[in-house]
């Protein structure tokens, strides 16, 4: 590291550093009290060839490593069977609904994808289970390839549940591209305070709305007169629990959402942000009085993007946020 930082120092900007930054009075800056939450990251070590993961697997020499791995495996899987057991499933608008049965299929061995089987409080408990689940990782996304495993394992099953922490982009694709009038998909989130790796860390455990369900985006794309093209958030489509059937609910009950205008299926990169929430702006807006810009209180709230230009990669992803703090992404590919 003395060699790295010798390195630094010889060839890197100097730039020096103040604690008393200049005042600009003309300025008006807003915020507000907020608070930052976070699932702990795995632990990295730094070795020769960079970061790696030291857990123990089954390519090393210590016996005990997959062994002790496959424990903390069941140990998080157990304690996620056990809330949702306890605490069901909540869809828009508060609605739950819970499991009359669910019966885990990981403890079995037998090294099926789909994680625990049962059915809702409404149907018959003495048929068969007609609900799959499965878990996302502890640490990390939901992938693409697990969701597509998980789809093509639930073929005997009326509804499919994946619950995760987070969900990349090309799994959030996939789910919406899996689409079947036989087998519902329902992309759960799940509070990242009860992740087992939270234990201790917080004053207060959850009970409620453990795991919430979020619908996809109802996005429309056109072109205008100037050739460039145009992006509107009509709402979100939701399934409705009680009447088993998807409808849309008006942009209104989104917090807020964000365009890439150029996805590169990678990354996303926020190049439009708009915050529809009406009663929050004109908080803002009363507080700060005669400093307000009405217009462009108008443009953040809105649900239509400003004109952009087709990108190299031919398609945008929209990014949504419930008043939950739950994340939603659609892709849209540009057409002529």
């Amino acid at each position: 590291m003395d060699e790295v930082n010798a390195c630094i120092s010889a060839n890197a900007e100097q730039e020096e550093l103040v604690d008393r930054p200049e005042v600009s009075k003309g300025v008006l800056r807003v915020s507000g009290p907020f608070t930052v939450e976070g699932v702990m990251p795995e632990e990295l070590s730094l070795g020769e060839k960079g970061l790696y993961d030291p857990t123990p697997n089954e390519f090393e020499d210590d016996a005990g490593g997959p062994v002790e791995q496959m424990k903390n495996i069941h140990a998080y899987l157990t304690r996620m069977v056990q809330c949702l057991r306890s605490d069901g499933v909540t869809f828009m608008n508060n609605q739950r609904k819970k499991f009359a049965r669910i019966e885990p299929l990981f403890e079995s061995g037998t090294g099926s994808i789909i994680h625990a089987e049962g059915v809702w409080e409404e149907q018959d408990g003495a048929g068969p289970n007609t609900i799959a689940v499965g878990f996302g990782p502890q640490y990390g996304p939901v992938t693409a390839q697990q969701v597509e495993e998980l789809v093509r394992a639930s073929k005997r099953y009326d509804e499919l549940v994946i619950a995760g922490f987070s969900f990349d982009a090309a799994a959030t694709n996939a789910i919406q591209e899996a689409a079947h009038p036989k087998l519902r998909i329902h992309q759960a989130y799940i509070r990242p305070d009860i992740n087992p790796a939270m234990d201790g860390l917080l004053k207060d455990t959850p009970n409620s709305q453990l795991f919430t369900v979020f619908g996809q985006p109802d996005v429309e794309v056109k072109k205008n007169k100037d050739a460039d093209f145009v992006c509107t958030l009509k709402g979100v489509d939701i399934y409705d629990p009680l009447t088993s059937a998807i409808r849309s609910t008006g942009a209104e009950k989104v917090a807020a959402w964000f365009l890439d205008t150029d996805y590169d299926g990678r990354c996303f990169c926020v190049t439009q942000a708009f915050f529809p929430d009406q009663d929050a702006w004109e908080k803002i807006a009363k507080a700060l009085g005669s400093s307000a810009d009405t217009e462009a209180f108008d443009a953040f709230k809105g649900t239509t993007s400003l004109p952009f230009p087709k990108g190299k990669h031919n398609r945008i992803a929209v990014k949504v946020i419930d008043p939950r703090g739950n994340e939603v992404m659609s892709i849209q590919t540009l057409k002529d």
